[in-house]
């Protein structure tokens, strides 16, 4: 089936090249107003929601953006802490691993976006080696 779709899809791309005009003109003047607009989009790691308010001149006077990270927050912190607190008798820099790697299955980005992770391990004298 997907050869089939492949193939319709090539087949329309060229249908699409063959029948496309230019338009008169390469863009169409726009008055400036006040408004709002907002849209919620599909990114990558969930759901992008995004908020701007234009003064009369065009210019942005508020923007919201509220990207998948952010949504997540709570649980990622909650899953890490549960999953730390299984990881204490590990060596720190592969505990870190460990919990890096935890992260990036809510957010594969962020990790490395930012160096964002520093574990410390807090032992009792009993659990000490």
């Amino acid at each position: 089936m997907r050869a089939v779709e492949l193939v319709f899809a090539c087949a329309e791309a060229l249908r699409v090249i063959k029948e496309y005009e230019p338009p008169a003109l390469p863009r169409v003047e726009a008055q400036n107003r006040a408004a709002v607009g907002q849209a919620i989009t599909e990114a990558p790691r969930g759901i992008l929601y995004h908020r701007y308010a234009f003064d009369d001149h065009g210019l942005i006077i508020a923007a919201k953006i509220i990207p998948p990270t952010s949504q997540n927050q709570k649980r990622i912190e909650d899953d890490l802490r549960e999953y730390a607190a299984r990881l204490v008798a590990w060596p720190e820099e592969e505990a870190t691993w460990k919990c890096e790697q935890a992260i990036r299955n809510y957010d594969p980005c962020i990790s490395c976006a930012t160096h964002f992770l520093k574990l410390t391990v807090e032992r009792g004298e009993a659990e000490q080696p």
